[in-house]
């Protein structure tokens, strides 16, 4: 049958049977899906085989879940129900599988569990019977697979015994008597089948071991055709918690399985865990495998030795919620932060003589300890970064990054050139025990020892205290080079603040940087303003009562918003300039008796003239305000004259965020992005008309389908502040404009809008 059909199980507690047909183009075809409900608790392993006598109808299918069941279903038609439950006690199934007995169609189920043994019941009388159980392991079984190779029957097992297991099991002929003799011969489990009435032996064929910890997937080369008949490669692959995939097949001579290849991750550095799952592509050329921490790893065959793995550019992101995502002043890549504790670089990537541009995350310049919060950048090649610690970091890119930068986007050194001080260090490492990325300089990086050379095998030799290898890349780095080759330095940590850092924010002359903390009391709530030359204090602004949620400054730096989980927002003024930097005080903000917003106010932005401010809510309104007039002296008090400018703005959820773009419509509308709780995003156009707000000032553009939108939540939106897209030969077009947005369904998403299109 053509494999149209895939099942899924996941932690909803049921499974989903989807299948697509017409012509097999992923994006726009039709995919029905049937759900499968029966499970009380997560459904942890799924198999399905279609059966013989009408393949395209009959589906069988097998799942394991926490609730100690496996649950036979089967599918005919477009009907789908569960036919049997196989209950296993207080034991739990970790691994499903089902295939045909050699030379029939009677369906044998292998499952294998937390009571080290492999169970396998065949189908008799249209009902599941407990056949046989293969004892040997000696851990919990972590994965089972059959395999058809001619009249046999394999099944490749494995366990937290760092051990994989492949059983044979043939077709037994009556008539040869058994000869009794003093032979070694391996132990045979005998088993017969009453509807066939053929009698069946398995054997143990061959113990692997090469891990050295937990094997966690154990997987056959797919069958091919050849010669109108299907072939099965004897060939396995496994991936385990030692970091470690290994593809083994039987000596050619000697019929010993032996491990052929064995390609290794990151041997250092970086908090990987090592590997949950491998598969081969089709024709056995490609492996993938993924970590523990959701990453994957592609590797590709050599041409020449057939022995050599290689690793391949692969897609990438983060493993949890997005938290904050900034475009850089030029707008040529984008970076983000996450609570999978990550900082990521993203860029498109320009391959010589094609036209096609995509991203790819190039950098990781921050792998920390604690969820990563808030971001802000301090001019081209330097941020700030908050997690849920006391302190703000300050990371700048090495001297590696900008010469791997300008090879993977095309962009000349010569425009780069500015940034690349003599000074630079090489690349930057995290010492064993510590948390700061700290800098690797050319003099620092380790002699590796000659091949010839003895090395006594130390405690120091094992663990270097430099993991940082330059690479000289062309192409996006894979997993393992960015886990630990592509940190930048930390040059300052801020200490101030008494609570997690919430979030931050940099002026865009690069001078000033304005951060907050988390704070249920009014001493806590104060914004901290620090200066980008002296990372000094510069000053503590003081007027919320609970967690300031957004900063923002004003394009032309003279002003500073604040919005707060207080339902109010401060508007401070900068007064002019102390020695040590600048001087703001609060010149308007909402009270009690003047608030608009009801609920949390969770985002704001400027419109690109500092003449108005945005503010989104919890309570789903989107109010723009105004006219902040410099004309207004200091001594008289801009509170009478900040009031809302726009209608009340319903924008029907819960408002996440909000960005205005840098660049307005041809007809001088300024264009509002606004991200909601239920991941949607919607753009609206909004110009003042009279005196007084109008509903007709707005004008709903385009909200995005479910499938352009974030499953979850939207965290933050940022437009590029200069019209064209990154990394295309328009990128300085007037046509074109991008933002980015980050959300809590782990994703890091960039839209391209047609301004006249709006």
């Amino acid at each position: 049958a053509s494999e149209t059909g895939l099942i899924s199980g996941g932690s909803d507690k049921q499974l989903i049977l989807w299948e697509w047909y017409g012509t097999v183009t992923w994006n726009n075809q039709l995919v029905k899906s049937i759900p499968l409900k029966g499970h009380t608790e997560a459904v942890c392993a799924v198999d399905a085989v279609y059966q013989a006598d009408e393949p395209d109808l009959n589906l069988l299918i097998a799942s394991a879940a926490s609730d100690s069941t496996v649950r036979i279903w089967s599918r005919h038609g477009s009907e789908a129900k569960c036919i049997e439950i196989l209950q296993f006690g207080n034991g739990f199934v970790m691994d499903v599988c089902l295939s045909f007995l050699p030379g029939s169609s009677v369906p044998v189920l292998a499952c294998g569990g937390d009571d080290c043994k492999i169970t396998l019941f065949i189908q008799q009388n249209g009902q599941f019977q407990k056949t046989l159980i293969l004892p040997g392991h000696e851990d919990w079984i972590r994965g089972i697979e059959w395999a058809t190779c001619g009249e046999d029957l394999f099944l490749a097992s494995c366990a937290q015994d760092c051990l994989i297991r492949i059983w044979k099991v043939c077709t037994k002929s009556k008539q040869i008597p058994e000869i009794e003799d003093d032979s070694i011969r391996l132990k045979e489990n005998v088993f017969t089948v009453k509807d066939t009435d053929t009698t069946y032996a398995v054997t143990l064929e061959s113990v692997l071991a090469g891990h050295e910890n937990w094997v966690y997937a154990v997987h056959w080369q797919p069958s091919f055709s050849k010669d109108g008949s299907m072939q099965q490669p004897m060939r396995i692959l496994s991936a385990s918690m030692d970091k470690t995939v290994i593809i083994w097949e039987p000596d050619k001579e000697t019929g010993v399985w032996l491990e052929q290849a064995s390609v290794r991750v990151g041997e250092v550095g970086g908090n990987t865990l090592g590997f949950f799952d491998c598969q081969f592509s089709p024709d056995g050329s490609m492996i993938v495998a993924h970590a523990f921490h959701g990453a994957l790893h592609l590797w590709k065959q050599a041409t020449v030795n057939k022995k050599e793995w290689t690793p391949e550019v692969v897609i990438s992101g983060h493993f949890n919620s997005v938290e904050d995502v900034k475009w850089d002043p030029e707008g040529e890549f984008i970076i983000s932060v996450g609570s999978d504790q990550t900082t990521r670089l993203f860029a498109p990537w320009k391959r010589k003589q094609e036209t096609e541009v995509t991203w790819h995350e190039i950098a990781r310049p921050q792998v920390h300890g604690y969820d990563m919060r808030c971001l802000a950048m301090i001019g081209r090649f330097q941020f700030v970064s908050g997690a849920d610690e006391k302190v703000l970091r300050v990371f700048r890119a090495p001297k590696n990054f900008i010469e791997n930068f300008s090879n993977i986007t095309g962009i000349p050194m010569e425009k780069l050139c500015s940034y690349q001080s003599s000074d630079l260090p090489e690349g930057a490492t995290v010492p064993a025990l510590g948390l700061s990325n700290k800098a690797v300089f050319e003099g620092d990086m380790a002699v590796q020892p000659a091949e010839d050379e003895e090395t006594f095998n130390t405690i120091s030799n094992q663990y270097p205290e430099i993991y940082f290898q330059p690479l000289i890349l062309t192409e996006p780095p894979p997993e393992d080079h960015l886990l630990q080759n592509t940190l930048w330095p930390e040059i300052q940590k801020l200490y101030g603040h008494g609570y997690e850092i919430f979030c931050v924010a940099c002026n865009n002359s690069n001078t000033v940087i304005a951060s907050a903390c988390k704070a249920s009391k009014k001493e806590h709530a104060a914004i901290i303003l620090w200066s980008t030359s002296s990372w000094k204090k510069l000053q503590s602004l003081s007027f919320h009562s609970l967690t300031v949620t957004q900063l923002a400054f004003s394009p032309d730096d003279k002003f500073l918003l604040a919005v707060s989980r207080d339902r109010n927002w401060s508007l401070w003024r900068k007064q002019g300039l102390s020695e040590s930097g600048p001087v703001f005080s609060c010149c308007a903000y909402t009270d009690k008796n003047t608030a608009v917003h009801s609920r949390i106010i969770w985002s704001c932005d400027w419109t690109p003239d500092s003449k108005y401010f945005i503010t989104g809510s919890r309570d789903k309104k989107v109010i723009i305000w105004g006219q902040c007039d410099l004309s207004v002296s200091a001594e008289e008090n801009m509170l009478d004259s900040i009031k809302p400018c726009s209608t009340v703005l319903d924008a029907g959820d819960s408002v996440t965020a909000v960005s205005i773009s840098r660049v307005l419509t041809p007809d001088g509308r300024y264009i509002v992005a606004v991200g909601l709780e239920n991941g949607k995003i919607v753009l609206y156009t909004w110009k003042q008309s009279g005196q007084e707000p109008a509903v007709a000032d707005w004008t709903t553009c385009v909200e995005m389908d479910n499938s352009q939108s974030h499953a979850l939540a939207v965290k933050r939106l940022c437009w590029r502040r200069h019209a064209g897209r990154a990394g295309h030969n328009d990128q300085n077009s007037s046509e074109w404009l991008q933002f980015a947005s980050c959300g809590a369904d782990h994703c890091v998403k960039i839209f391209n809008v047609n301004r006249f299109a709006l």
